[in-house]
């Protein structure tokens, strides 16, 4: 969207101006000895990215470079790439809310709904199974519904803003079929069982729930069955069925979840795993491989996924040049 000049020389400034402000809001007084509780780390047009957002958003990230083990040199240049990848893409998104909120673009709830109930009919999923599938993945109903309305926000908002003649041919398709074996042909699927425990309310602290997690490892190892522990110590609605989750594929798992299960055998169970909605551990109760999926029968799952894919590129290449009409200005 094109601005006069003069539009363009208020709203520089202006946004420059709140920075300022909110600045001196965020920051207490030196002479007091007080800290930086939170400032501005960006500039987008007229919104700001501060501090605690972009740590909030980092957070698992930064966790998972810790786990790595890296020397501590390369660790620190490591979490600041990341960090600044992450804040590249809090800036996108504030970007397409603001054309999404000049849009006029909304989302009800049932919208919502219908997603959800589109997905748990194509997965076969009754309610209990949908909500177990978001747990093994580190998630919960609340954040997945966040997201899902994010994504159905930002389709409708590529549907009006990015035209994409995009034509997908079979010869697509049968390439995207050979190229990804892991998906079509047979690949394992282990049968789950999780203990969870939640993360602490405030009056407690993590590492207090952590304490207690290791003490049902130390069960587990002790002989004590996967099931019967599940059932005493497991905060998660599953807990009366001996925690048991059902066939997931590795690659069907969050990161994290799917390393760590494709590396046990059945009968094995998995260290203590933070997750998005508390401390887990997995164990395998079976393997089984299943058949590969026929290209006739993947086709229009292909199809769909080639033209997401493309649709997202065109979306980023959109994005782009969205930055380059944008007032923006990194201050971490």
């Amino acid at each position: 969207m094109k601005f006069s000049n003069n539009y363009q020389f208020s709203k520089k400034y202006g946004a420059l101006l709140l920075a300022l402000m909110l600045n001196l809001f965020f920051v207490t007084g030196a002479a007091r000895g007080a800290e930086v509780v939170d400032r501005i780390v960006a500039i987008v047009n007229d919104d700001i990215i501060r501090l605690a957002e972009l740590n909030k958003a980092f957070e698992p990230v930064e966790k998972q470079i810790q786990s790595k083990g890296f020397p501590a040199e390369k660790e620190r240049e490591i979490i600041y790439e990341k960090k600044m990848e992450t804040l590249d893409n809090l800036v996108d998104d504030k970007l397409v809310d603001q054309k999404i909120d000049e849009a006029g673009i909304t989302v009800k709830e049932s919208d919502i709904d219908n997603a959800v109930a589109q997905i748990k009919s194509i997965n076969k999923y009754s309610q209990e199974e949908f909500e177990l599938a978001l747990t093994s993945s580190g998630l919960d109903l609340t954040n997945y519904r966040d997201e899902l309305k994010k994504q159905i926000l930002r389709n409708r908002l590529v549907s009006q803003e990015v035209t994409s003649n995009i034509v997908i041919t079979q010869s697509d398709i049968q390439a995207y079929y050979d190229a990804h074996p892991e998906i079509y042909k047979i690949h394992k699927k282990y049968l789950l069982r999780n203990i969870l425990m939640a993360y602490p309310a405030e009056n407690e602290s993590r590492a207090t729930v952590r304490s207690r997690m290791d003490q049902v490892i130390e069960k587990l190892k002790n002989g004590s069955p996967f099931d019967e522990t599940a059932r005493e110590y497991s905060e998660a609605v599953n807990a009366g069925d001996g925690g048991r989750l059902g066939f997931f594929a590795a690659d069907e798992l969050s990161g994290a979840i799917g390393s760590a299960v494709s590396a046990l055998k059945a009968g094995e169970f998995s260290a203590v795993i933070e997750t998005e909605i508390g401390f887990q551990i997995f164990y395998v109760d079976e393997i089984v491989e299943s058949p590969a999926k026929p290209i006739d029968e993947a086709s229009d799952e292909i199809r769909q996924k080639i033209y997401e894919d493309q649709v997202n590129e065109k979306f980023k290449l959109w994005v782009e040049e969205l930055k380059k009409e944008s007032h923006i200005k990194i201050m971490y």
